[in-house]
């Protein structure tokens, strides 16, 4: 029997990604192609879009946050193969109307709304033009040092930033009374759409963790999606309140990592391999 080594097997599982990517001449890493776009309504297929899921970017040694260099290097990738960022609005008009997007668009996402979103991501996606989707929790917004404030909140608004809700506290929904999930849910929007002046729409699940009974809060609640940690991309058969997203993690080799996630999510919903 022959064994390979971790590393080795890194390489292999690699090697066998990029065959499948070239094996498969219709599929492209950039997910969307706005000449081909078509109405889902009248049952025509949607190409997928990636969104990026990151939290913090800073030179902390834990999983969920990546370095500031490793972050520009992973937008100077995005910048130099013509990716665009697009809005959740935006998105969400693609997948119910089939309203064109750019040719290689891609939805960014921060989860929690840390104070290094705006000291470090914030002046590189402002270097490469892009602008990102932000969910905050509310309680910790102006209270904590480690989390943004109000008046950072809405100078990134101002350059194109969006933000969603992320509960008030960041406390699992489904571990909560119905009463308190809605609190949750609806105090945190309310507080948002206040300091903002505009309607929140969006939201992301805390920890990831929601059911069917989590979703129609949700709805009920007034939000048109949101968003998962499931790994994948969102097309035609995504559910618009379990949105998949693509989290990028700091590892060894942040940036391989980042470029085998981007780069093999179509591939893997082409082989059946995500999102049944």
């Amino acid at each position: 029997m022959v064994r390979f080594s971790r590393r080795q097997g890194c390489f292999i599982i690699m090697g066998l990604i990029f065959l499948l990517l070239l094996a498969s001449s219709t599929i492209s890493t950039t997910a969307v192609v706005a000449g081909h776009n078509r109405n889902r309504d009248i049952g025509a297929a949607l190409d997928d879009v990636p969104i990026l899921n990151y939290h913090k970017i800073d030179t902390l040694h834990h999983a969920l946050s990546i370095s500031p260099q490793d972050f520009e290097e992973q937008m100077d990738y995005l910048s130099r193969n013509g990716f665009t960022t697009i809005t959740p609005d935006e998105l969400m008009a693609y997948l119910n109307h089939g309203k064109a997007l750019p040719e290689k668009p891609v939805l960014i996402t921060f989860d929690d709304g840390y104070l290094d979103n705006y000291t470090n991501a914030y002046p590189i996606m402002k270097k490469y033009g892009f602008t990102a989707t932000i969910f905050l929790i509310t309680n910790l917004v102006g209270h904590d040092e480690r989390y943004l404030t109000w008046e950072q909140v809405r100078e990134m608004q101002r350059d194109g930033f969006v933000f969603g809700s992320h509960t008030v506290s960041h406390k699992a929904l489904t571990a909560l009374s119905r009463e308190q999930a809605l609190e949750e849910l609806l105090s945190s929007r309310q507080e948002i759409e206040r300091q903002l002046g505009s309607k929140v729409r969006y939201f992301a699940y805390p920890t990831g963790a929601y059911n069917s009974q989590v979703e129609e809060m949700v709805k009920q609640a007034g939000y048109k999606a949101a968003f998962t940690i499931r790994f994948g991309q969102a097309g035609a058969e995504s559910n618009p309140y379990a949105l998949e997203r693509i989290p990028i993690f700091r590892g060894q080799q942040t940036f391989r990592s980042f470029f085998v996630r981007l780069n093999a999510a179509p591939v893997l919903e082409r082989f059946g391999l995500i999102r049944n």
